[in-house]
């Protein structure tokens, strides 16, 4: 008999292929690399665009139907460029294009900003863990403290009686 995997073992993982969910979804900084803040959205909705597997039009028309406003390929093609900074995309319209393609990234680029990270919901019980863990760590922390704090005040008590 053999040990490890059998060959026709589909349901039993490699241990050497796992990796590690991607828990905060960012794009690659080298294609979002702008000057400007204008620039960076303008450089994430075109990748946004890029990479989902519907077309732009199609996009369009899904906007249009969530929002129950007119978004067409062309305001798409606008908001995507860089060079036409006339036109960058309202957060409403950002939202519905999040919505569409289900890319949460263009809202990373904004919490980032201010020191925050757009994480799946799935991933808050971990959170949540981690913030109770760290607490009870701080707790047994100043539990030593204060413990250490007891035992100096007796040695003084002990010690002024011994006199």
């Amino acid at each position: 008999m053999t040990q490890g995997r059998d060959r026709h073992d589909r349901n039993t993982g490699d241990l050497l292929n796992w990796e590690p969910p991607v828990v905060v979804n960012r794009f690659d900084e080298s294609r979002i690399r702008k000057a400007t803040l204008r620039a960076r959205v303008a450089g994430a909705v075109s990748e946004t665009l890029k990479e989902c597997e519907l077309g732009r039009e199609e996009i369009a028309a899904r906007m249009s139907a969530w929002l129950g406003e007119d978004v067409t390929k062309n305001m798409l093609d606008a908001y995507a460029s860089e060079a036409r900074e006339d036109h960058t995309i309202t957060y409403h319209r950002l939202v519905a294009l999040i919505h569409v393609t289900g890319d949460v990234r263009p809202l990373q680029i904004g919490a980032e900003m201010f020191g925050h990270l757009v994480v799946d919901n799935k991933f808050m019980k971990f959170i949540e863990l981690g913030l109770k863990t760290e607490r009870s760590e701080r707790i047994k922390r100043l539990d030593s403290e204060l413990d250490n704090e007891i035992k100096s005040a007796l040695r003084d008590i002990r010690s002024g009686y011994s006199q």
